[in-house]
């Protein structure tokens, strides 16, 4: 049974989540992660080794595409709620329904590699993958939007963060283990590479389906905002949120830390253990080990609250990173020091899904009108500014250690690969720690309160 609360241009129905809506909402990240995550593992290693496009030039195509994606959320996400004449589908649904088929095409446009000039290759690269990256945008933004437009329930937003971050880890999981044997199946990686990211996309596809077919917008903005959209509109909407900006601040460190890990990975395998199909096997052991963090997620945050769980994850994988870089490059010692970090990150990036939402809450309660799109993008701003950091940084930084593809590397590069795939993390996550602990002051017992306040202003 549901109630519904409406006046003016909010309506509000009060009602739990269902199990299966909170699977079919996991699997919408599911669905993202066999499109975004293709380009996070391997897209660096196709430019430089299958392109031949050289380490520091890639590491500026990851740097200037993702930067340029990340000034055009906030314009993506104002836009979506700046939308007039929403229908039956809702304000969010129908973007991942039609956004994603396009996002799977131009995510296989990414892996090709045409039979032109360098220079040609370069701006192909340069090209379609700034391309792609608007396509994320329209889909990524209303998926992250809709759960905050599903339930102001803290108990059930938690629930959902851990869904999300289940769907994203499973994809992970999947792509990290498949792509590599499926991509050796086929007599070239420049026929491979195409054909295996088509079918990863069409996974993708399926799992926003699943999510747009099942969830329900039960926080619905029947108005769009009183003021005109424009770049100062946007800029006074995360000036004035004071938590938004700490979490933005913490998440250009923590996601920073994610990807180059994730990106730096295949090459520490090839020349560090020497057998790169070993990612395979140590992804199995490394992200299936970091499901236990999600699993053990709603029951932390019960007991010590959002913020202090998010820090005992990143201390967990400061510890295990920093002792790993340490430790002989043994596989074993390696993968299990490797699955604790992943288990202590998997933490902290599974809560910042249901911060941004109690981040919107605050937005609303502060100035009165509710902006989903427009503070999930800014939000989202951060985690393409820390994308292209981290992929600017594994690329400048294969480039400043001697790497040379396909070749056996000089000890100093060895070690530079295992630095950048430990040692940056750690640095970067113990700084994304002091951010939360210091600067971050909207505690779950001040968003109980403000909930209460929007529900008793309808």
């Amino acid at each position: 049974m549901s109630v519904v609360k409406t006046e003016g241009k909010v309506e509000v129905k009060v009602e739990g989540l269902s199990i299966k809506e909170k699977v079919s909402y996991g699997m919408g990240d599911f669905g993202n992660g066999f499109m975004f995550d293709l380009g996070q593992l391997y897209l660096l290693k196709f430019f430089t080794d299958v392109a031949g496009i050289p380490a520091a030039a890639a590491g500026g195509i990851f740097l200037v595409s993702k930067l340029f994606a990340a000034i055009c959320d906030p314009i993506v996400g104002s836009s979506i709620d700046y939308r007039r004449n929403i229908g039956e589908r809702g304000k969010f649904r129908p973007y991942l329904l039609f956004g994603s088929i396009i996002l799977a095409i131009l995510t296989v446009l990414t892996f090709i590699s045409p039979n032109i000039s360098s220079t040609g290759k370069l701006i192909y690269a340069y090209a379609s993958y700034m391309i792609w990256g608007i396509g994320y945008s329209f889909v990524n933004i209303p998926y992250g939007s809709l759960g905050a437009a599903m339930t102001q329930n803290a108990a059930d937003r938690t629930s959902l963060a851990a869904f999300r971050q289940t769907g994203s880890l499973g994809a992970l999981f999947i792509t990290s283990i498949a792509v590599v044997p499926l991509i050796l199946l086929f007599p070239s990686e420049k026929i491979g590479y195409p054909v295996v990211m088509g079918i990863m996309s069409l996974v993708g596809v399926l799992g926003f389906y699943i999510c747009y077919r099942n969830c329900q917008e039960r926080i619905v903005v029947k108005e769009g905002p009183k003021e005109k959209l424009s770049f100062m509109s946007i800029i006074r909407t995360f000036a004035s949120n004071k938590p938004l900006l700490t979490l933005v601040l913490m998440t250009v460190f923590t996601i920073s830390a994610y990807n180059i890990k994730s990106a730096m990975l295949i090459y520490f395998a090839q020349y560090n253990l020497g057998n790169v199909q070993l990612m395979a096997y140590m992804n199995f052991i490394i992200i299936g080990s970091s499901f236990l963090g999600v699993i053990m997620l709603p029951k932390l945050v019960k007991r010590f609250g959002k913020k202090k769980t998010a820090m005992i994850g990143l201390a967990i994988s400061i510890i295990a990173d920093t002792a790993n870089f340490f430790m002989p490059s043994n596989v074993v010692l390696f993968t299990v020091l490797a699955s604790i970090a992943f288990i202590g990150i998997s933490i902290p990036n599974g809560i910042t899904w249901a911060l941004v939402s109690d981040i919107i809450d605050y937005g609303e309660w502060k100035t009165g009108e509710r902006k989903e799109g427009t503070t999930y993008a800014l939000f989202n701003f951060s985690r393409k500014l820390a994308q292209s950091l981290s992929g600017f940084l594994s690329g400048v930084g294969l480039g400043i250690i001697g790497y040379i593809p396909n070749v056996t590397q000089a000890s100093s590069t060895l070690l530079g690969i295992k630095g950048l795939l430990l040692l940056y993390p750690a640095v970067a996550l113990g700084i994304a720690m002091l951010v939360i602990g210091l600067l971050y002051k909207l505690t779950d017992e001040k968003h109980e309160e403000m909930v209460k306040d929007l529900q008793a202003r309808i």
